[in-house]
């Protein structure tokens, strides 16, 4: 009899552990360790003045807290950090009102060859922090997971293989209070990168259907949805809260469930995952020979930002550090 009871309490706490876990956005335990390739930034002499950057509202928290880091080294530098679209933080890059441009997907084909045709070069990219698209729902809601079939019909005006998109929460196969209750959808403005990357990777240059209430952020649809038991949203890996959890993801209905978990993010077992950029306005020297160094402002707010300190401060913003790889090559073109 003792051992049935130990047997049954033991179930019952595996459970209420898996329940945890499904029903638990990301959190700060699940993230990865930081490599012990990244070094401690080490302060030189010599940096003060004005970085004004101007990119996208993605990075917003980060570059806050990088901005705050590097001032504890160089309390004399002067940084602003400006919100703008893709299309105006690139001309502010171009004409040098700008001097750091953070962005949340690669320069398209028409930015860049706006920066060839004047300066006869392009912008040089740094891959900054992981990301990952992913979709909210209320803490209540109980279901288990999409695959991205489903969620083009749930999003798209023409699915590719359905005649009319899904719009009850019972097409996803849930019950009882959800059964013939709409999916109130949430997501963001089209002039963001993160709709763009939803409409390329699963829309397919799609269409999104009328009435997706677009909010200013991703914090904001967190907070839409946190109030709406019946809601569906998507934005970033880095905006959670406890009245929603993070629905996982299946490449097809013969794939498993993966949550967005910054593991599974950054080990790319995640599908949706996706790198955050910062782009300077830096000559390359295989390009222009002689040509002129950084200035010390920019060049050790990048050696920062790939330093111990500032890839902790990647994942303490909710994101999750680049690869080591990634972190040589950096440091290797910034001069």
């Amino acid at each position: 009899m003792v051992k049935r009871v130990w047997v049954l309490a033991g179930v019952f706490l595996l459970f209420c552990a898996s329940a945890d876990v499904m029903s638990s956005p990301a959190r700060a335990e699940d993230r990865p360790l930081q490599s012990p390739a990244l070094k401690p930034y080490v302060q030189v002499d010599g940096v003060s003045g004005a970085l004004t950057s101007v990119g996208s509202g993605s990075l917003n928290k980060l570059m806050a807290l990088w901005s705050e880091g590097f001032r504890r080294h160089y309390p004399s530098a002067q940084i602003q950090v400006e919100n703008k679209g893709a299309s105006a933080s690139t001309l502010a890059l171009l004409d040098g009102t700008a001097h750091i441009t953070p962005m949340s997907r690669m320069m398209e084909e028409s930015e860049l060859a706006q920066f060839q045709a004047k300066l006869g070069y392009r912008p040089t990219a740094y891959a900054v922090a992981v990301d990952a698209l992913v979709f909210y729902v209320h803490k209540e809601n109980p279901i288990q997971g999409l695959t991205m079939e489903q969620v083009e019909e749930v999003f798209s005006k023409s699915p590719r293989y359905r005649v009319t998109p899904i719009t009850k929460w019972d097409e996803l196969d849930l019950v009882d209070r959800w059964a013939g209750a709409l999916i109130n959808l949430y997501g963001l403005p089209s002039t963001t990168a993160t709709h763009e990357f939803l409409r390329a990777h699963i829309l397919h240059d799609g269409e999104f259907k009328p009435g997706v209430k677009e909010e200013a952020n991703s914090q904001s649809v967190v907070q839409k949805v946190s109030a709406d038991p019946y809601g569906l949203g998507y934005g970033g890996s880095e905006s959670v809260a406890p009245g929603v959890r993070l629905v996982p993801l299946a490449e097809s209905e013969f794939s498993p469930y993966v949550e967005p978990t910054a593991q599974n993010i950054a080990n790319r077992r995640y599908p949706l995952r996706r790198y955050l950029y910062i782009y300077v306005n830096q000559t390359p020297r295989k390009i222009l020979k002689g040509a002129k160094p950084l200035p010390p402002v920019i060049r050790e707010f990048l050696r920062y930002v790939f330093s111990q300190e500032g890839q902790a401060e990647v994942t303490k913003s909710g994101y999750s550090p680049v690869e080591d790889w990634i972190v040589e090559k950096a440091l290797a073109k910034i001069k």
